[in-house]
């Protein structure tokens, strides 16, 4: 009988496996068939990141979703190598037959002309301008942007068109486009919010091995509202028994950054990532995994997940309830609004990409 291995953490990666997406018709494990490198060694050996153009023809995406604060979106990036393991959109992968798993964080595909793209829907008759959320599947100021730049490209169209944009990020990186920002910032065209889960830097290396530490995050957070980006934070996603009793602490802190909002967002973990989830939660927490999962099935109708439109980002049940409460004490305490349905961004300065042939205006 051949013996199946084991997976198991890797440094400075999140999931501890790579498993098949759903939509395989074959499933992989990891067998000892005699060749196997020593432990040590094989789990040692550090992963590289790859970086693929995206062939993708469009850049906007679109959603009628209820309790989304917002109709369109662009995502530079497929995969995400920040690795946190409860991104939700790492199920996204199986759609490219690679892995929700390690590949997510390593295989890496990038919008390769994202200017041109934009403009060309920014310039269509029928487009009616409304904020462009920015990063919201994966992080738009992840490692790789620091190399591609793509999301500089975006955000410079969406500045010389005096275009509104709201980015979610958990990255210091961001600071590194304050010339654009700030003076979007000043006539209500850009706002940000930055994601904070832990303000334990042990935790935050396990939860999210590859983002900005939680001291950088908040740094950012204080830059952005002093340059007169209006910033607020996500405490988010809360994982019960993990995180969750860090709620007022991070609040706080955000409030003390100058945070002008506050929201969160309970643990989802959809189609593949609930078994990434499990198997991660019963490596780094083996002591308190099964009171972690109890806890979220108390709080998804005895499931792991709910898609339920109203109720996928808050949970159900007494424990979803007491975090609420907590939620909006904290907010009063420390002088943060809740997030709104929507930021009210000026929409009026809009000015269309000119096309080809066109006269260009005097003023």
């Amino acid at each position: 009988m051949i013996d199946q291995l084991p997976d198991q953490p890797r440094k400075g990666r999140g999931a501890v496996g790579n498993k098949v997406g759903r939509f395989e018709s074959q499933d992989r494990v990891r067998i000892d068939d005699g060749w196997w490198q020593a432990e040590e060694e094989e789990f040692s050996r550090r992963l590289v990141t790859e970086l693929n153009p995206d062939a993708s023809r469009t850049i906007l995406t679109r959603n009628t979703s209820p309790d989304i604060p917002f109709d369109r979106s662009i995502n530079p990036y497929k995969g995400c190598e920040h690795g946190c393991i409860y991104c939700f959109a790492r199920p996204t992968h199986s759609y490219l037959s690679l892995s929700p798993g390690l590949d997510f964080e390593t295989k890496i595909f990038f919008k390769s002309n994202p200017a041109e793209l934009l403009e060309k829907d920014l310039r269509k008759k029928k487009y009616k301008c409304a904020a462009i959320a920015l990063g919201v599947n994966t992080d738009a100021y992840q490692p790789a942007e620091k190399e591609l730049g793509v999301t500089r490209e975006i955000l410079q169209v969406l500045h010389d068109y005096n275009h509104p944009v709201s980015i979610i990020t958990k990255s210091a990186r961001i600071l590194r486009d304050l010339d654009l920002l700030a003076p979007m910032g000043s006539k209500n065209l850009a706002h940000v919010m930055i994601s904070i889960t832990t303000l334990d830097p042990g935790l935050a290396r396990i939860m999210e091995p590859r983002a900005s530490s939680p001291a950088n995050r908040l740094k950012a957070m204080r830059e952005l509202n002093e340059a007169g980006v209006p910033t607020g934070v996500l405490a988010s996603p809360m994982i019960p028994a993990i995180n969750d009793m860090e709620l007022e602490a991070i609040l706080e802190a955000a409030a003390g950054a100058g945070a002008v909002q506050a929201g969160y967002i309970f643990l989802r973990i959809p189609n593949e990532l609930t078994e990434l989830f499990e198997d991660w939660l019963r490596a780094h927490f083996p002591d308190r995994a099964e009171r972690v999962v109890s806890l979220i099935r108390q709080s998804r109708g005895g499931g792991l997940n709910s898609a339920r439109f109203g109720e996928r980002m808050r949970g159900t049940g007494a424990y979803a309830d007491m975090l609420n409460k907590r939620f909006k004490v904290a907010c009063r305490k420390f002088g943060i609004s809740r997030r709104n349905e929507n930021w009210e961004f000026d929409t009026s300065l809009f000015q269309p990409p000119p096309r080809a042939g066109d006269q260009m205006a005097l003023l």
